[in-house]
């Protein structure tokens, strides 16, 4: 997959929702009923993290329910994409971007979405050909007026920022030309996941899909 397709790729699931969930699952008993609550109230794209053991079975059972698009985030070696994708991951997210994880992820043909903080980072992906990019993370880096100082000068390069995004602070994002979508954790918090509460977390979903992006 060359880098052209993957930002063709990506921006296609950017497209399917205003916000993709950012998923940290301790259980992959509680994935196939977290990701149902989250696809039935509107987003359909799904990243799950691979901070916890039990990561690659979520996403192996997120994989079989109807409607989802799972991919795997915090991708940061090339085990990790292949280890991904076997696990039925269908794009991959990163926080930052090397060579050995851009190679891999190409020759996978694992459609990626790498994590940028700065201008000179933009422009170095965008030089590999990606124009489809994460800003993270975010609120750390200056929040919306940066992104927003990013783009005037690389109009090319289309953004899902993500970290310390909010529904206090979400429209601050998606308003802005350059911003596809944004991820968040919020739309899926640790108490409700616990608690198996998948109507809490699909109303969540509906509020966050509801989202005009502007």
């Amino acid at each position: 997959m060359t880098p052209q397709d993957a930002s063709i790729q990506s921006e296609k699931l950017c497209r399917l929702a205003p916000v993709i969930p950012v998923l940290v699952v301790d259980d992959a008993a509680k994935a196939k009923g977290l990701a149902q609550a989250l696809v039935t109230g509107g987003l359909p794209v799904l990243e799950v993290t691979l901070r916890t053991p039990a990561a690659l079975d979520v996403i192996k059972e997120m994989a079989s329910v109807e409607g989802g698009v799972v991919g795997a985030g915090t991708l940061l070696t090339p085990e990790d994409v292949q280890r991904a994708k076997d696990a039925g991951a269908t794009f991959g997210v990163s926080p930052g971007a090397t060579e050995r994880l851009l190679d891999a992820c190409e020759e996978a043909d694992l459609p990626l979405l790498p994590g940028v903080a700065t201008a000179t980072e933009a422009m170095r992906l965008l030089e590999r050909g990606y124009t489809v990019q994460k800003f993270f993370p975010a609120e750390a880096n200056g929040g919306a007026p940066a992104l927003k100082g990013i783009g005037a000068p690389i109009p090319q390069v289309r953004f899902c920022p993500t970290g310390g995004v909010s529904m206090k602070n979400v429209n601050d994002y998606l308003s802005l030309p350059n911003v596809l979508c944004c991820g968040g954790s919020w739309v899926a918090p640790k108490g409700l996941v616990d608690a198996e509460d998948w109507a809490g977390i699909e109303a969540l979903a509906r509020e966050a899909a509801s989202l005009s992006r502007d």
